[in-house]
């Protein structure tokens, strides 16, 4: 991509609301196609958390806003005519809703798809499903765990590739300051333990309360934040009521600044028990050198070894998880040995590597023959 000749220009797609993983994803490869000289253009719906930040960076937006997420007609026919009028050589989509768009936006153009894939929940085996997914050149997942889901959906392994997420590691969050932890509720020099999660039951924010509970048997003095928002919250609250963890277990609601609590924990948590690739919490842990309790889950066990860049319990095990914590605060050899191991681990996920092996992907897709 030197010279006179024209840049890559790759269209990618989200329809999410939320400024979420995925969303996070998506901004730093456009910003990493766009430092290999290519061009990122994102279809967004207006108004959502990526697309003001996408602005701020200067990316290109196109603005789309589906009636019915899977096919809104109008939406179609404006993607269609965006990828022929800016020369688009590949649309990125990376949720089935978007899938569905791509697929039949690309029709009657020259564009390719690339798919990447979050979650390791396998994909349905129904014609539709089936039809959009043969439209993909390349499916990338983020944990080979995510494998297995799409080669029994159908989808050819030949036209699978395993890219991990990444995170930037040059300039990790700098920890929340006192005053914001107080704020919640956390005492200055109070051992903290964190979950960042969307308060659902796939994140299973349930059994780190119940979590906490056990490992204040062994440390009384701790405290935790639960990052996020979803419809679990007023569940939540009522258990932490339950449990008499009112003045110890903190909800802070949605931030757009999770890194910056994570920063500031003693242990970093993940609960999850399902869908899980490559836990963009776990890899913000990684590059902050944080102690890590997570849960045995999709893809975890390709980003955490087990005993050196954290502690792996099973899901839904709140007893496990909380003498888990437990040990992490009251050993200190051991949260130093996690902590080093989290650092030494977390150059696997840099976002430098996820962008690069995307470009690879993108490469090898565009110098194969067009088909006839």
């Amino acid at each position: 991509m030197t010279g006179h000749s024209a840049p890559l220009t790759i269209l990618y797609l989200d329809i999410n609301t939320e400024w979420r993983g995925g969303q996070r994803q998506l901004l730093w490869m456009g910003e990493g196609l766009r430092r290999h000289g290519g061009r990122p253009i994102f279809a967004l719906r207006t108004g959502v958390p990526l697309a003001k930040r996408a602005a701020e960076a200067g990316i290109e937006i196109i603005a789309i806003d589906p009636l019915i997420a899977e096919w809104g007609p109008w939406t179609v026919l404006r993607l269609r005519r965006a990828i022929k009028r800016e020369h688009v050589s590949i649309v990125h989509a990376q949720s089935g809703h978007t899938m569905g768009l791509a697929a039949l936006a690309s029709l009657g153009t020259r564009a390719k798809i690339v798919f990447a894939r979050r979650v390791t929940t396998p994909l349905r085996k129904n014609r539709p499903t089936r039809w959009k997914y043969a439209r993909a050149a390349r499916l990338i997942s983020v944990s080979r765990a995510g494998v297995e889901g799409l080669l029994r959906a159908g989808v050819k392994p030949e036209r699978v590739r395993v890219v991990p997420s990444g995170v930037p590691l040059a300039k990790p969050a700098a920890p929340a300051t006192t005053e914001l932890l107080a704020s919640f509720g956390v005492p200055a020099g109070a051992p903290l333990a964190v979950l960042v999660a969307s308060l659902s039951a796939a994140k299973d924010p349930s059994t780190f309360v119940r979590a906490i509970e056990v490992a204040r048997r062994e440390v009384p003095a701790l405290h935790a934040l639960l990052v996020g928002d979803g419809p679990l919250r007023e569940a939540l609250a009522a258990e932490i009521g339950a449990l008499g963890l009112e003045g110890a277990v903190h909800l802070t609601g949605f931030r757009s600044d999770p890194e910056s609590i994570e920063a500031a924990a003693s242990v970093v948590v993940l609960t999850s028990k399902s869908l899980e690739g490559t836990p963009g919490v776990l890899l913000d842990a990684l590059a902050l050198g944080k102690p890590i309790v997570t849960t045995n889950v999709g893809g975890v066990p390709e980003v955490i070894e087990d005993g050196v860049s954290g502690l792996i319990v099973d899901i839904g095990d709140a007893d496990a998880l909380g003498r888990a914590i437990a040990r992490v605060l009251l050993d200190k050899a051991l949260a130093a040995r996690l902590s080093a191991g989290a650092i030494a681990r977390a150059p696997t996920f840099s976002i430098e590597n996820t962008v690069n092996r995307t470009m690879d992907v993108y490469r090898e897709l565009l110098a194969a023959p067009v088909a006839r």
